[in-house]
């Protein structure tokens, strides 16, 4: 019997796939738990149409974060971001990224998740600093973060 996986099972198929399967294990197995449902032409169909639909949504993302990457990455886009520091140009604290996320919602109304700063450890010196921030699988960029002291 030819089934559509509708999750992924483990040592079977993953979710979306059409694949042929023993009729009792489909019947009374992957159908009653909803892991799977038969494949009608209709349902097979029904799937194409959502995976056109699902490619459309990623190339849309794909377009939007290569967008965000060039406002990011302009010349004068630079993130200002204040602190306390002592006499040698070191902070008292550090910067995390979820500091450089809010400044650049305030500053740029840029929302960016601050999960998707790639900051390898936080800030601790006034200056520039370049911070790789991964926007998409696909596409990453980096921001211009200025420390200056308050």
């Amino acid at each position: 019997m030819k089934v559509i996986f509708l999750q992924d099972v483990k040592g079977q198929g993953k979710k979306g796939e059409v694949k042929e399967v023993p009729n009792g294990y489909a019947q009374n197995f992957l159908i009653k738990k909803g892991l799977a449902k038969e494949a009608t032409s209709q349902a097979i169909s029904a799937l194409k149409g959502k995976q056109k639909a699902e490619k459309k949504l990623a190339a849309e993302e794909l377009a939007e974060a290569k967008e965000l990457k060039n406002t990011l990455e302009a010349e004068e886009t630079v993130v200002e971001v204040t602190a306390k520091g002592g006499e040698d140009g070191r902070l008292f604290g550090s910067i995390p990224s979820k500091q450089i996320a809010d400044a650049l919602n305030k500053q740029y109304q840029i929302k960016i998740d601050k999960r998707k700063i790639e900051l390898p450890e936080p800030i601790r010196s006034f200056g520039y600093a370049n911070v790789p921030v991964k926007l998409h699988p696909e596409v990453e960029a980096t921001i211009r973060v200025h420390v200056t002291e308050e």
